[in-house]
C-alpha cells in the first residue's frame, strides 16, 4: 500500500489550503484514515482522522478549523485547512490503519504512512 500526500506549500496566515492523500489498492474504503504533523524539533502529533463509516475526529488545535473528509471512489483523503495559523507550520502526513481501533490519535495504531507535505504559515 503507498500512500501519496500534496497539496503543500506557503500561505499567509488566515489563508487556507487543502491536502490530499491518494492511496493504492483495493481496501481504501475499509481503510481508517489519519492527518498527522511534525514541526521542527517537535513530536509528531495528531490532526484528524475519519473512519471507514465517515466518522471523524479532530485535534482541539484544529477543530473548527480543518475538515478531513475521503472520497473512496477516488481512493483520497483530504485536509481542508481554512484559517491557518503560523503554529500549523509543519509537515503533513497522512496514514492508514487496517484495523477498528479506539485510539485513533497514536501514531503506533496507523499500518501505512506517506511522505510528508509541507506547510508552511507565515504571519
Amino acid at each position: 500500500v503507498q500512500l501519496q500526500a500534496s497539496g503543500g506549500g506557503l500561505v499567509q496566515a488566515g489563508g487556507s489550503l487543502r491536502l490530499s492523500c491518494a492511496v493504492s489498492g483495493r481496501a481504501f474504503s475499509t481503510y481508517g484514515m489519519g492527518w498527522f504533523r511534525q514541526a521542527p524539533g517537535k513530536e509528531r502529533e495528531f490532526v484528524a482522522s475519519i473512519r471507514w463509516n465517515s466518522n471523524t475526529y479532530y485535534a482541539d488545535s484544529v477543530k473548527g478549523r480543518f475538515t478531513i473528509s475521503r472520497d473512496n471512489a477516488k481512493n483520497t483523503v483530504y485536509l481542508q485547512m481554512n484559517s491557518l495559523k503560523p503554529e500549523d507550520t509543519a509537515a503533513y502526513y497522512c496514514a492508514a490503519r487496517r484495523t477498528l481501533v479506539v485510539d485513533i490519535a497514536t501514531p503506533k495504531a496507523y499500518d501505512y504512512w506517506g511522505k510528508g507535505t509541507l506547510v508552511t504559515v507565515s504571519s
